[in-house]
């Protein structure tokens, strides 16, 4: 049996961040299945999915690496292709991972 259900978890722009654990428990406990494997995956190009801690400290130190990662300032090549303003984005959820 597969069970798919979505989620729509909002979240603040540039980084914002969410624990979805209680979220993907309810999916499960409500679909009835016992046994599996649940898949979490992220659609979109600048967003992403990780596993880790959600504790305060990381709260600010996850959005503080991606920033000297990828700073918001810098001059992104996409910028000039699509003329937007989203090119750290895009880097910051490849180096991420959609999972």
């Amino acid at each position: 049996m597969i069970h798919t259900e979505r989620l729509f978890i909002k979240l603040e722009a540039d980084g914002g961040m969410a624990d979805i654990t209680t979220d993907v428990q309810a999916v499960v406990e409500e679909s009835g299945l016992r046994n599996g494997v649940v898949t979490v995956f992220m659609v979109g190009s600048t967003g992403s999915i990780t596993t880790t801690e959600f504790e305060p400290g990381l709260q600010k130190d996850i959005p503080k690496a991606m920033e000297r990662i990828a700073p918001a300032n810098a001059e992104y090549e996409h910028h000039k292709t699509w003329h937007d303003d989203n090119g750290r984005s895009h880097v910051r959820a490849s180096i991420m991972g959609p999972r």
